[in-house]
């Protein structure tokens, strides 16, 4: 088939999956089109078999912000039409749904057979949901694609409580490179950062608000205050980083925190890492969580969105209340200080992760594709 993939470029979570996902879909002999307003994080290799094509944005006087929009509409309309594309599966509702409408309606009739498949990731719906800005919009979009799948049950829940969807929502969890994410030997690496044997706690995300890096600090001050000799490191950048350096400072703990700012080899970092945490205020999958689990590190997170669909409280780690600093410290320091649970929670985030392999997740969504296909 020839597929076209519409996503964001950035290091989160959708545009991840995204772009691992045109490369599954390309190792089983499918073309892929990629299409984004910058090159995507992941997409770091040259492949015959995977092209990208960059939204230009054409200023003018006139547009203040130019129209994002209508510009991703007219490529989809110029791939359906050239790249005879089978698939068009967008990521993430506003705007790409909205484009592939309209780039349907202006092909007509010569786009009836092409299926636009929409995949929910998170914010364009737990936050969009709340805006009464673009709920009719978001309500029109989603209806009007021919397939829609959500990366978790979690957030097909809140899509049918937040719009008016008449739709069927398929889940299809996020997905991981058992391969690329394992754990691997870097004691070299590990004995730089921890001279002494420490401990590692590590954090990994895009440093916004939601994501409460400030808490995970403040958690980390915790375990020091129990006695464990250990390490934090902040993987990411965002506008929350600087608040996150400040609490170190306030703490008087920095000597004991590495933000090491944006990796894209973090598989490495997780090698090393004896504990994860993530404390985020909103995650409909936890895919940062997953990373670590195929990397056989336990994690600490918050009991949100669904973050309980993939770390299970007591066997891959354990959940606490939503800024429940305290709790996620006392816990970690349990993890911590007891290498017969460390052991035995890192054996089975290896195993849950293993649920969630790519291989399986690429053939549902291949199988989707034909189902969506025929029923149009």
């Amino acid at each position: 088939m020839n597929i076209g993939i519409v996503c964001y470029p950035t290091f989160g979570g959708s545009g991840v999956v995204a772009t691992e996902l045109a490369k599954g879909l390309a190792n089983r002999g499918h073309n892929l089109h990629i299409l984004s307003y910058s090159r995507p994080a992941r997409l770091d290799s040259f492949r015959t078999d995977i092209a990208y094509h960059e939204v230009d944005l054409s200023t003018y006087p006139l547009f203040e912000y130019p129209p994002y929009d209508l510009a991703l509409a007219n490529m989809m309309v110029n791939l359906i039409q050239f790249e005879k594309l089978d698939v068009l599966h967008v990521h993430y509702a506003i705007p790409h749904a909205t484009s592939a409408y309209l780039a349907k309606q202006i092909l007509n009739s010569n786009a009836s057979n092409i299926p636009v498949i929409t995949t929910l990731h998170g914010t364009d719906i737990t936050l969009i949901g709340s805006d009464p800005t673009y709920k009719q919009v978001v309500d029109f979009s989603i209806n009007q694609s021919d397939g829609v799948t959500a990366v978790s049950e979690y957030l097909k829940t809140e899509t049918y409580r937040l719009f008016d969807i008449h739709k069927e929502i398929k889940v299809i969890p996020n997905f991981i490179d058992l391969d690329r994410f394992k754990q691997s030997q870097k004691e070299h690496f590990k004995k730089a950062i921890c001279g002494e044997g420490e401990k590692i706690i590590t954090h990994v995300s895009n440093f916004r608000e939601v994501k409460r890096v400030p808490d995970v600090v403040e958690a980390f001050n915790h375990v020091l205050k129990n006695g464990v000799e250990a390490k934090l490191l902040m993987v990411g950048d965002g506008p929350e980083r600087a608040k996150a350096e400040q609490k170190c400072r306030e703490l008087g703990m920095c000597n004991h925190v590495r933000f090491l700012g944006k990796q894209d080899q973090v598989e490495e970092i997780l090698s090393i890492s004896d504990l994860f945490m993530i404390p985020s205020g909103s995650e409909t999958f936890g895919l940062a969580a997953l990373e670590a689990m195929s990397c056989s590190v336990p994690v600490i997170s918050s009991n949100i969105g669904g973050l309980p669909e993939v770390n299970i409280d007591g066997e891959t780690g354990y959940l606490c209340e939503l800024a429940d600093v305290e709790c996620m410290g006392q816990r970690a320091t349990e993890i911590l200080t007891n290498e017969e649970l460390h052991s035995k929670m890192a054996k089975a985030a290896r195993k849950r992760a293993e649920k969630f392999e790519m291989d399986k997740i690429v053939t549902e969504y291949e199988d989707y594709y034909q189902e969506i296909k025929q029923s149009i």
